[in-house]
């Protein structure tokens, strides 16, 4: 079995185990690892007739862990990162921070190989700044769906929203997520060429 399918395998097995009994309510759960399920059935349908660079699909299976781990226990809760508020006095629980930096560093090496495999753009200026812009709109069109789910759902949504009292929690989050997708292009774009060059060899 190829590495790709051990890690959407190894993935996969741990969603499954992360619904058995969540420490989240099970709607939150859900809604938290519904991008997880979408991916993983793209992924298992794609990966003989699109194969992703080794590098991309360890960034999704990484990816895949942080929005499973904070499905189980909600954002807001999340052992590790109380223990660190407590401990350094914060005033809340930061792994959505982590979240939503992941949700720009991730997709934007996803975003950057299918542009250049797919679209006339070559790397440079304009895929630099293209792959930034597609997410940080994908990163506000999340911010959305968060506010239509809340709208519909009333209290039920608060542990999705998580925004733990902070006013500014939608700017944040878009903010982290345009660093993110900055950042991942400056210090894996040189690796990420690198096995696309491989991969289209092979």
């Amino acid at each position: 079995m190829s590495r790709q399918w051990l890690l959407l395998a190894a993935v996969a097995l741990t969603l499954v185990i992360s619904g058995i009994d969540p420490v989240a309510d099970r709607f939150t759960w859900f809604l938290e690892t519904l991008p997880v399920m979408i991916g993983l059935v793209i992924l298992f349908m794609t990966v003989r007739r699109f194969p992703l660079t080794s590098l991309l699909y360890h960034l999704l299976a990484l990816h895949a862990l942080i929005l499973i781990i904070g499905g189980y226990y909600t954002y807001a809760e999340v052992p590790l990162f109380n223990w660190l508020r407590d401990g350094l006095e914060l005033s809340r629980n930061h792994y959505d921070r982590v979240g939503h930096l992941a949700q720009g560093f991730i997709p934007a090496i996803l975003v950057r190989e299918i542009l250049l495999r797919l679209s006339p753009l070559d790397r440079g200026g304009w895929l630099f700044l293209v792959t930034s812009c597609i997410c940080l709109a994908f990163s506000a069109f999340y911010e959305m769906l968060e506010w239509w789910t809340a709208l519909l759902s009333g209290d039920a949504a608060d542990a999705f929203l998580g925004t733990q009292g902070d006013n500014w929690d939608t700017q944040w989050d878009m903010f982290l997520a345009l660093i993110g997708a900055v950042g991942a292009q400056l210090m894996l774009g040189r690796i990420h060429d690198r096995q696309l060059l491989n991969l289209s060899g092979r």
